[in-house]
């Protein structure tokens, strides 16, 4: 299991995890700049200094939601979907581990009592916000 996977349908990346045991010097933006939600690792040794700053007003058009997951404890199965709701795999995530779903759909299942962060663009919409579709049974899971 390498420490970037990228879950995919043919060539459209439905979602990027990135592992608990990734790391590397500096910053890595580790997303694509097209995404609407950027990703990116960051590791300074003790004393580097990162100037003060406010950030512009900046208009984006953002058609498409994005969530990132921080996985702070447990054990969380996702579900993996196309857009046309076929069921395509699952893995597993783990305390520290992040998943960023960018396209298609998704399901979870808690395997052990998970705390977690969501993070996407906002306001939420509630209802608006998703289509919801029943999912697939227990015997049907298949991991990659």
């Amino acid at each position: 299991m390498g420490q970037i996977e990228e879950v995919k349908k043919k060539n459209k990346v439905l979602a990027m995890i990135i592992r608990n045991n990734y790391a590397c010097d500096g910053v890595d933006f580790i997303t694509p700049n097209e995404y609407s939600q950027q990703v990116a690792y960051m590791n300074h040794p003790t004393g580097k200094k990162i100037d003060a700053h406010v950030h512009n007003l900046v208009h984006r058009n953002v058609v498409m939601t994005q969530e990132v997951l921080f996985i702070k404890k447990g054990v969380l199965r996702v579900d993996f979907y196309d857009e046309y709701e076929d069921y395509l795999e699952s893995r597993d995530l783990h305390a520290g581990d992040i998943i960023l779903l960018i396209s298609g759909g998704h399901g979870f299942s808690v395997l052990e009592e998970v705390e977690m962060i969501e993070v996407k663009q906002g306001p939420y919409a509630g209802e608006n916000d998703k289509r919801r579709f029943k999912g697939i049974e227990e015997n049907q899971i298949k991991y990659k």
